[in-house]
């Protein structure tokens, strides 16, 4: 089954003209055009750009970063998948050496953000503490 740029953009939750400029920056493979220059899309792609906006949104990722998050799970996905069609010990030790940079990769992105948000968190809890010790000088 084949989707509408509009229709994607509302089952995603992001609007068509994200939905172009993640396709230029590659974030979003090119789609095919129907005969009428409509782009074209299927679930995956709906799938893709939900969960580039999770992404996006939970860990608040720059472009650059979400394209590093993403290019990271599509080669552990390809390593996944070479990963399944093969019965060799050794080769699936060598895919899952293959797979931890990746996840490395992911996982100091995610990290980042973390201690970014450890940092404010903290801000915001000596803030509040000021606010309640004036609060108790002033009564």
């Amino acid at each position: 089954m084949t989707l509408r740029i509009g229709e994607v953009a509302e089952r995603s939750g992001v609007t068509p003209r994200t939905i172009r400029y993640y396709e230029e920056l590659g974030l979003l493979p090119r789609t095919v055009r129907e005969q009428g220059k409509h782009r074209v899309y299927t679930e995956v792609d709906v799938e893709r750009l939900s969960e580039l906006k999770r992404l996006r949104d939970l860990l608040g990722l720059s472009l650059e970063e979400l394209r590093s998050m993403i290019t990271a799970e599509d080669v552990r996905a390809e390593i996944r998948r070479r990963f399944h069609e093969t019965e060799s010990r050794d080769e699936q030790l060598a895919l899952l050496d293959e797979a931890l940079p990746h996840v490395e990769t992911q996982l100091a992105l995610v990290r980042r953000r973390l201690a970014a948000l450890q940092e404010l968190e903290a801000e915001l809890a000596e803030r509040r503490r000021r606010i309640q010790r004036r609060r108790r000088d002033l009564a």
